[in-house]
């Protein structure tokens, strides 16, 4: 829906709700005109009706994010897929795919599907970004495990920092 103004011959203001449906061609991207030509105001004096333009814009989604052609999303992984790499399946706006997460993953990581972005002339890519879910030592087996890794483990993240 849209506000059409009009100007009549003796200098009047109106304006008009008008509805219209319009087809969205696929590969648009954000910032991104559509012209409809003739469904514009009308043109001084009785002439032809001018074009209107649509300006396009993406209403956020929860899941994905885009910059440019190319479409992100966050991957919750657990921290053993993380450290020593699985196949895991993982949503994508027109379905699911298997993903391999490398062994030694950190979270941020990036990994690409090569043209699964936004189609137009260079389609994107989309990326899932690795998000590292450390579960919660809540039971007291988890506790136990937890404790383990911390005396088994000579790990620390913080060693280039000096502590």
């Amino acid at each position: 829906m849209y506000c059409m103004i009009s100007v009549d011959q003796a200098g009047h203001v109106s304006l008009a709700e008008r509805t219209i449906s319009v087809r969205i061609p696929k590969g648009v991207h954000e910032g991104q005109l559509i012209r409809l030509a003739g469904q514009g105001n009308a043109g001084m004096g009785g002439g032809p009706a001018g074009d209107l333009y649509l300006e396009v814009h993406f209403r956020p989604h929860p899941r994905y994010r885009t910059e440019g052609r190319d479409v992100y999303a966050n991957l919750p992984i657990t921290p053993w897929e993380a450290a020593l790499g699985a196949a895991i399946q993982a949503k994508v706006p027109d379905g699911t795919v298997e993903i391999r997460v490398p062994q030694g993953s950190q979270s941020g990581r990036k990994l690409r599907l090569k043209g699964r972005g936004i189609l137009g002339p260079t389609a994107g890519d989309f990326y899932f970004v690795l998000e590292v879910i450390v579960p919660p030592a809540n039971t007291p087996r988890a506790r136990e495990l937890y404790e383990a890794m911390a005396r088994d483990l000579a790990f620390n993240p913080r060693k280039d920092w000096g502590a």
